[in-house]
């Protein structure tokens, strides 16, 4: 009689971990992009909130220096080891919230900021470096 062979060979299964190893190859730069991207995105949502804060100071005719507790923002949080907002209430310009990113160190220590401009626009802008940008921005920061 003939014996019935089972399972798998040492070559089929050394085959099967090199694809393995191909995909993980792959994968992990990507996903540690995809970190860093999210927590840049988490750190400008964790400020966005302040933008309305500021803007009800502003209306209602506030004078003094803003700070992060004046317009509701904690002074630091998971992604941001510290926000501080600057400006005065009754200037035009010059108000500012700013992010210091914690996180993947491909993002840590970089800022994210929001800054009002005279006609009352916020911009978004992050210090990252040039290259970073295009990966890491989120949609509408510079």
């Amino acid at each position: 009689m003939k014996k019935i062979q089972k399972g798998f060979t040492l070559i089929e299964l050394m085959i099967v971990v090199a694809i393995i190893a191909i995909l993980a190859a792959i994968a992990l730069p990507a996903y540690q992009d995809y970190i860093a991207r999210s927590q840049v995105t988490s750190g400008l949502a964790d400020i966005r909130g302040g933008v309305t804060a500021f803007e009800e100071l502003i209306n209602r005719g506030s004078t003094g220096t803003a700070n992060a507790g004046a317009i509701g923002l904690a002074s630091a949080t998971a992604r941001c080891s510290s926000i501080v907002a600057t400006g005065d209430f009754d200037d035009d310009s010059g108000q500012i919230i700013e992010c210091t990113l914690q996180g993947n160190p491909k993002v840590a220590g970089q800022k994210i900021t929001l800054e009002r401009n005279a006609s009352g626009a916020w911009q978004c802008e992050t210090d990252l470096p040039a290259a970073d940008k295009t990966k890491y921005n989120p949609g509408g920061c510079n």
